[in-house]
């Protein structure tokens, strides 16, 4: 990270990236003049710069309090960059080995900006699936993976994030009552872990856990989804306890000591 006594050495070509940085090491959105107290650079070049981020797609406005926090293209950028790297080779070798045990798809993602971003994919042998492309977004509110990251929210944040939310009927299941879905995200962080029983699709079921980086922060999910013919929801909840071995191995691979680079 830059510290203070070094930003007025910051290159003219690198303080964008300084920008993305601080947002990134905050973990959560930040106002102009909270990333000033980080980058010290001048009020109007901190304002310009910032501006030019938002109107490239780099970053966006919070639906909370404005402040701001990356964007599509940023996503896509640190996806692309951690699909080039062997990291990519070690998930993969996570998730085929939980996808072979289970014999259904599974899937890395990680928070959109409305929903789920599917970033990976290891598909089931079975002719029949539910097969989601990569890149594809979920609703937040009905998918096993979005109300693994809606509770990983605080008491307070849950409660503003609920309250800008539009829950659609998706699924059969679909929880479309805000009072609901609180009560539903609370026995998702009690039991750390979530699911989603015909709520997004009709007859699939799925299950997701999540992954922290090094400060307990959540940072994406491993989930795996089948339909209702071949693994009832019951049934899978006895994969609980393996998905969750994949989800502590891949925060290994990621960020232990001996991570991959």
């Amino acid at each position: 990270m830059f510290m203070n006594e070094q930003h007025d050495r910051i290159p003219t070509n690198m303080r964008m990236i300084v920008i993305l940085e601080t947002l990134a090491q905050a973990g959560r959105p930040l106002s102009v003049a909270e990333i000033g107290e980080v980058v010290d650079l001048p009020k109007p070049t901190l304002h310009r710069l910032c501006t030019t981020l938002e109107e490239d797609g780099f970053l966006i406005r919070d639906s909370i309090g404005g402040r701001l926090r990356p964007a599509r293209r940023v996503r896509v950028l640190a996806s692309g960059l951690l699909m080039a790297s062997q990291l990519h080779i070690a998930r993969r070798m996570v998730m085929t080995a939980l996808a072979g045990e289970i014999r259904e798809t599974c899937n890395f993602s990680v928070p959109g900006a409305s929903g789920m971003t599917y970033l990976d994919r290891v598909d089931t042998p079975w002719p029949l699936r539910y097969q989601l492309p990569i890149g594809a977004e979920v609703p937040f509110h009905c998918t096993a993976s979005g109300k693994m990251y809606l509770s990983s929210y605080d008491d307070a944040a849950l409660d503003r994030m609920l309250a800008t939310m539009t829950l659609t009927q998706e699924g059969p299941n679909a929880i479309t009552n805000k009072d609901a879905l609180l009560k539903e995200i609370l026995k998702v962080r009690e039991a750390g872990h979530s699911w989603d029983n015909e709520e997004f699709m009709t007859g699939m079921i799925a299950m997701a856990a999540p992954v922290y980086d090094p400060d307990g922060r959540f940072a994406a999910t491993i989930a795996f989804h089948a339909p209702v013919q071949r693994l009832d929801f019951e049934a899978a909840k006895a994969w609980v306890p393996r998905l969750k071995k994949a989800t502590a191995d891949l925060e290994a691979l990621m960020f232990g000591d001996d991570q991959i680079t």
